[in-house]
């Protein structure tokens, strides 16, 4: 098998070869984690000339930021909480992925508030979202990026969700939604490759001494040198930090056929009772989807190394809050898959060495520590991953006293981005294009086949991550590069033809 020139490939070849060099190698940068965290940072720290070694133990997007609900917020949610700078940081790097850096992953979406839901929590809604437009023209890049909020009347309401009761109108207000955020991650991380760091899953870090970094990959032990240990595990920080204070929040999420709400083209947006900040949302996706979704649950006890699942508290509790304003309830026989992600929301000090409040109004800021060579960041979101990974190596430039000070990951694209007007020029399917930008007509050339039938995903794009991004295993195609894994039944018809591919291109 012969892989085409392609940047940042990470390709089995060049996995070896990285490899073959690496025990006992000196480098500036040792980023542990290949989530979006890790990944930005891998990639902030190449950009700067810095030479940068990415480990993660299992697969890129392997922990907490596939798991998300694949938006890319402004922040609203801030506001409620009196956060205007945070509100306003998210407006920006909402921007900056919109604009410069992934505007191929990236879509306008609307999200609806019906009266039905209230005039109360709609007159909230609108004020929120009028605030979020004035901080969002305030941001650069910020001003037209997205449509104002509005008032809209009851037909709109139907055209927009047709499941929500008829009869009312409500208020639109508008945000961005990543097309996948692990699509996000493998961009990142492929972009970091293309700057000369070097990749490598299953890498597991098994120890920290001074500068030196003990691993062990697909079992085999090495040990390399690093000036700076990046501590970028998320929910399992503390494994090489057991001194930051972490209160990991399970963020749950159902998938049902958009077709139990009428196949809708705006994000339903419903207020849990009680709350005036948070929300569930029934988040409609490219493929026919809709993620419902989101709760924030405290997880007690040490952090296992398996993929969280939504509890049956939750499940119903997304489907009471949603089924207050449609005209027909969902139940569970409705649901075709269900996921869970851990946040990795930081204690502040002032709490003490109790738990806190509740983890839903612990902030989403981020956290940089030191712990000799090691520099955990931890905490923010996946909205702001740059501006954490920008901070993060701020630190390591000063500490190393080289690299380059200012950061250029603001204006640099990733693999496949480019501006809107040439996206519509690529010649190949719009689904692909906003998946891969102006890498989609190599992934359609390696076969239009359908994985399996009745979804739109192709042999091609399988192919396309194990020559060029990466993929190990089939759950590494069915789960990651694509998302096919988020529903069970089909994720067992597509687990033959992952093999195949993996077969053939191993």
């Amino acid at each position: 098998m012969v892989t085409a020139s392609l940047p940042g490939t990470l390709s089995p070849a060049r996995r070896a070869q990285e490899l073959d060099g690496l025990d006992g190698s000196a480098v500036d940068v040792v980023v542990v984690g290949a989530g979006v965290t890790g990944a930005g940072v891998a990639l902030d720290a190449a950009s700067r000339g810095l030479s940068v070694v990415l480990l993660e133990r299992a697969d890129l997007a392997a922990g907490t930021s596939r798991w998300s609900s694949k938006l890319v917020h402004g922040g609203l949610r801030y506001l409620a909480h009196g956060e205007i700078g945070l509100a306003r940081e998210s407006a920006r790097e909402r921007a900056v992925l919109m604009g410069s850096t992934a505007p191929h992953l990236v879509r306008r979406l609307p999200f609806l508030v019906p009266d039905a839901a209230g005039r109360d929590v709609t007159a909230l809604a609108e004020a929120g979202g009028r605030a979020a437009d004035l901080i969002r023209r305030s941001v650069p890049g910020g001003r037209g990026s997205l449509p104002s909020t509005r008032r809209v009347s009851p037909d709109e309401v139907s055209r927009l969700v047709p499941g929500v009761r008829s009869g009312r109108g409500g208020v639109v207000f508008w945000d961005g939604q990543l097309v996948d955020d692990a699509r996000l991650v493998v961009a990142l991380a492929r972009t970091a490759a293309a700057y000369g760091a070097r990749v490598l899953t299953g890498a597991e870090v098994t120890g920290v001494d001074g500068g030196e970094v003990h691993v062990a990959v697909d079992g085999s032990p090495l040990s390399l040198r690093a000036g700076v240990v990046v501590n970028a595990a998320g929910v399992w920080a503390q494994r090489l930090s057991p001194s930051i204070r972490l209160v990991p929040s399970r963020g749950s999420h159902l998938v049902v056929p958009g077709s139990v709400l009428g196949s809708p083209s705006a994000a339903l947006t419903v207020p849990l009772p009680g709350s005036r900040s948070r929300y569930v949302f029934a988040l409609p996706q490219a493929d026919g989807l809709v993620y419902l979704g989101l709760t924030d649950e405290p997880v007690e006890g040490p952090v296992p190394d398996d993929d969280p699942v939504p509890s049956d508290a939750e499940v119903a509790q997304l489907l009471g809050t949603v089924n207050q304003v449609l005209a027909q309830p969902l139940t569970r026989a409705d649901l075709v898959g269900a996921y869970a992600g851990l946040r990795p929301l930081v204690l502040p000090a002032s709490a003490g060495a109790g738990p806190g409040d509740a983890t839903a109004d612990l902030s989403r800021k981020h956290l940089l520590q030191w712990d000799g060579t090691v520099l955990s960041v931890v905490g923010g979101k996946l909205t702001t991953y740059r501006a954490m990974a920008e901070d993060a190596v701020d630190a390591v430039v000063e500490r190393l006293g080289r690299g380059a000070v200012r950061s250029p990951t603001a204006r640099l694209p990733l693999l496949g981005a480019a501006p809107r007007p040439a996206l519509e020029r690529v010649a190949a399917p719009q689904r692909l294009v906003a998946r891969y930008g102006t890498e989609a007509p190599a992934v359609e050339a390696l076969g239009p086949a359908a994985v399996v039938a009745g979804r739109p995903e192709t042999v091609g794009e399988l192919r396309f991550a194990v020559r060029y991004e990466g993929a190990r295993t089939v759950a590494d195609l069915l789960d990651r590069r694509t998302r096919i894994g988020l529903v069970p039944a089909d994720r067992e018809r597509a687990v033959a033809a992952a093999e195949d591919v993996l077969a053939a291109e191993l």
